[in-house]
């Protein structure tokens, strides 16, 4: 993971993993090239220059995992999530480039291999250093 973070090209973009969980409202987690996952932000995404791809193909949380290059800025303001009852950055995606619909794992639970959907379906996690 650490060779293929370090082989990203610097520029005007962000890496995006999409983090779906039914119940709540954030879109993902998102960092700036060449910087680990570990230094990842949870979003709110909005999306009024551009839909995400799962909103725009009316398949919610199907891209869930992927990675993307996604363009846009975050815009300074917070965004409150009800159903975590926290606060997260708001970032204004302007465009989506789908890196890959199977990328290696960022959380603990995905190396394990026995990440349980009931039991995982409240527990927000974070990509832990090393990712």
């Amino acid at each position: 993971m650490a060779q293929r973070i370090a082989a990203e090209q610097p520029g005007d973009y962000y890496i995006a993993r999409r983090y779906f969980k039914p119940d709540f409202k954030f879109w993902g987690y998102v960092r700036r090239p060449g910087e680990p996952w570990s230094k990842s932000q949870l979003v709110m995404l909005n999306e009024k220059q551009k839909l995400a791809p799962d909103r725009e193909a009316l398949k919610f949380g199907s891209d869930n995992n992927y990675e993307y290059k996604l363009y846009g800025r975050f815009t300074g303001d917070k965004v409150y999530e009800p159903a975590s009852n926290r606060v997260y950055p708001e970032f204004l995606v302007t465009r989506f480039e789908v890196i890959s619909t199977n990328p290696p794992p960022i959380f603990q639970s995905q190396l394990s291999g026995k990440a349980d959907a009931a039991q995982t379906r409240y527990v927000i996690e974070k990509p832990e250093e090393g990712f």
